[in-house]
């Protein structure tokens, strides 16, 4: 039996992968670009201005409106369950040690402030790519602004 896995170990060790190059095969095969635009650059250069808007504002709808309902029920969530914890405090039943509290929170800020140094270079380029994003593809970008506040509102 022992012989049987070493096999399977050498074979899977043995095995080849084949590289696909994805501009031939768009080439090749019509219907790729048709679904994804011969165009590999920003939106702007796929689809009208009209279709931009609409398609910025229909996906800005949809995430504003699920932020709003997820939103309350987060905030309803920890609101309720901090005002059971003060419904207990004051009862009796949970007694807080405020000193050790006070001495974790002033751990947990000095722990935040060293990583924040560390994490800085790769927020400066996430927002760097974010704000190249946005003027690349404006039209969607402010459709999808508009969209998110209506649906925030709805």
């Amino acid at each position: 039996m022992a012989d049987r896995g070493e096999d399977v170990d050498a074979e899977s060790e043995d095995e080849l992968y084949e590289v696909v190059n994805i501009t031939d095969y768009a080439r090749r095969h019509q219907w790729w670009s048709r679904v994804f635009g011969s165009s590999t650059g920003p939106i702007a250069e796929k689809y009208s201005v009209a279709s931009q808007i609409m398609m910025g504002g229909v996906t800005g709808w949809c995430a504003g409106y699920l932020f709003q309902r997820v939103g309350k029920i987060v905030a309803t969530a920890v609101g309720g369950g901090f005002l059971l914890l003060q419904i207990a405090n004051h009862s009796g039943y949970v007694q807080v040690d405020w000193r050790k509290v006070e001495k974790d929170v002033n751990k947990a800020k000095k722990h935040l402030k060293k990583k924040a140094n560390k994490a800085a270079p790769e927020l400066n380029s996430f927002i760097e790519e974010s704000t190249e994003f946005v003027k690349r593809n404006i039209v969607i970008s402010g459709g999808f602004v508009g969209g998110f506040l209506l649906g925030l509102a709805s």
